[in-house]
């Protein structure tokens, strides 16, 4: 006869105390879990939502500030408005940092306190003696609150260790937190390719006029360079940055512009897809030919793979993003810039009828995409200039058949011309209220940038067909363009109507675009020296100086002092003074 069975001893549960702390422990960090994965969620609303509406408020009043420089209530306004919104992104990203901590730790105590949990109730209870098991429940029960109260004392004195760590002075930081640089001092800086605004005007006139590479005379420092590239120096207060590539390694460089000191090397890794040939670049163009940009606080760089590389002052890597391998037939070579707090790039690629090329925005912060606008055109080698034109910011663009200016802000087109045609490789210039854009071997075209639409027939002011630049940028002092072939023609226009007023063979050969200094033009030829020319009604040489290795890049200027690359070096020339 089978024995009766006991249904209320079959659906009894555990009541191991051990069992019961384990399960406890599983509980506590599963709440702690929910409550700090639900503080992230609001953390990232708060950054993706409210911070962005702030700063758009707060660019509201500066502008507002502009129309009213008397209102002093207005100021102080914008100061604390300012500070209220560095303050909470300097919040927002600590509670990132420590708050990972805190759900790592939760997580691991939950999972602890499953798995005990689960291997307890497997076990199969002990008989127990009678006599002995009142002590014995007594003595587990103890146990289990001590575990309890272990398990609490952890977590808090994690979360205490985190609370009091160190926080940021937030009257320190002052500028380095600002979402982006004023225009005073982007003027004063050399932040992107061919200076402010891509224009090849330095702000400085106190430069060099003399120095030779071989006695060293002037030469301030000289350091060489780990991988190669052909993009120029981009310089912001006492740092100089560049960038160098080839198929094993992409990098970014930060050189101490007082002492040539390397102070860091920041590495773009990139992670090939699966079956992906190698990629193959022209000795020309190389795997590092566009310019880095910098804002003053974030420095970003892109490379011939499609990576874009963002790092902070100190080369700490804050984001990396891949692209896509452009589909360019001499390789990728646009140089960036930035607006705000959005870094710009042309990935113009294919044949306009493959509808590859785009123009792309990544928040500087992030890496993420802010927007992304098609573009109409083929691959090009131009790269992209920010102006302020009528009160608008416009992005100017060129790429055969058309040049494009859009809102920085959101991407939408503004305006479009009709008028370039080939290859397209010297960028665009703005000068005296026109748009200047070369057509390679072809022309020279001025565009008035105040119009809406396709403005090919209304807008094009003037064109000037004795042939254009291949490579080299125009560079305008407002009542003239100066032109560079790549053969040593310099050639000189008036901006009113292209009418010719001056050129000269230079008699060499030129990569490197020229740049205005005061009233005087360098032009820096690919054996390393540099033509210095009046920048008048007349052509007259008034120096040439010989740095002794061949240079590609344009120069950049400073207060006092021209960096040049070279194909090995990096190269201080500086007054004596």
């Amino acid at each position: 006869m089978k024995a009766p069975i006991d249904n209320n001893a079959r659906n009894a549960k555990p009541t191991n105390p051990w069992y019961q702390t384990a399960v406890m422990t599983a509980v506590i960090g599963g709440v702690f879990s929910v409550i700090i994965l639900t503080l992230f969620f609001v953390n990232y609303l708060h950054t993706r939502l409210v911070l962005p509406k702030w700063e758009e408020q707060l660019e509201a009043l500066k502008v507002e500030i502009r129309s009213k420089p008397d209102d002093e209530q207005l100021l102080p306004r914008i100061r604390e408005f300012d500070l209220q919104i560095r303050r909470s992104r300097i919040r927002r990203l600590d509670f990132s940092r420590k708050g990972s901590y805190l759900l790592f730790g939760s997580v691991v105590i939950l999972l602890i306190g499953v798995k005990w949990a689960s291997t307890l109730r497997k076990k199969v209870p002990a008989p127990e003696l009678c006599g002995d098991k009142l002590d014995k429940q007594v003595r587990d029960a103890l146990r289990a609150r001590w575990a309890i109260t272990g398990v609490l004392a952890g977590l808090g004195t994690l979360a205490l260790f985190l609370i009091m760590s160190p926080r940021i002075d937030f009257g320190a930081v002052g500028e380095v937190v600002t979402s982006y640089p004023s225009m005073e001092e982007i003027a004063k800086n050399w932040p992107c390719f061919r200076g402010p605004g891509g224009l090849g005007i330095s702000a400085h006139t106190n430069v060099p006029t003399n120095w030779d590479g071989a006695t060293g005379e002037a030469i301030l420092w000289k350091c060489e360079v780990p991988l190669p590239g052909h993009n120029s120096p981009v310089v912001w207060d006492d740092r100089v940055f560049l960038s160098g590539g080839d198929p094993n390694g992409l990098q970014v460089y930060c050189f101490d512009a007082l002492s040539g000191g390397l102070l860091w090397t920041g590495n773009v890794d990139r992670a090939p897809k699966p079956g992906e040939e190698p990629l193959e670049v022209m000795e020309d163009t190389g795997f590092a030919a566009p310019t880095v940009v910098t804002d003053g606080r974030r420095v970003c760089a892109i490379f011939a793979t499609g990576d874009v590389g963002c790092f902070d002052f100190d080369g700490r890597k804050l984001w990396t993003r891949n692209l896509g391998t452009p589909d360019s037939a001499y390789g990728y070579a646009s140089s960036l810039a930035i607006y705000r707090n959005l870094l710009l790039i042309q990935y113009d690629q294919g044949a306009e009828e493959d509808e590859k090329s785009k123009l792309i925005a990544l928040n500087t912060f992030s890496g993420d995409v802010v927007w992304e606008t098609k573009r109409p055109v083929g691959n090009s080698w131009t790269s992209p200039i920010v102006a302020k034109i009528g009160g608008q910011d416009q992005v100017i663009t060129c790429g055969a058949p058309w040049v494009i200016a859009y809102d920085p802000a959101n991407g939408a087109e503004i305006w479009r011309a009709e008028c370039l045609a080939g290859d397209v490789a010297p960028s665009p210039i703005y000068a005296d209220g026109k748009i200047f854009v070369i057509e390679p071997y072809t022309k020279l075209v001025a565009i008035r940038a105040d119009g809406r639409g396709d403005v090919t027939k209304t807008h094009i002011d003037w064109s000037n067909e004795d042939g254009g630049p291949d490579i080299c940028s125009p560079v305008s002092n407002g009542e003239s363009i100066f032109l560079l072939t790549s053969d040593g023609l310099l050639s000189c226009y008036k901006v009113t109507d292209g009418t010719m007023v001056w050129e000269k063979d230079v008699e060499t050969y030129f990569r490197a675009s020229p740049s205005l200094v005061g009233d005087r033009l360098y032009l820096l030829s690919e054996e390393g020296v540099m033509f210095i020319i009046e920048g008048g009604p007349e052509h007259k040489e008034l120096a040439r100086c010989e740095l002794g290795e061949d240079c590609h890049a344009s120069p950049a200027f400073a207060d006092g002092r021209i960096y040049i690359r070279g194909l090995k070096n990096l190269y201080c020339i500086a007054n004596g003074d």
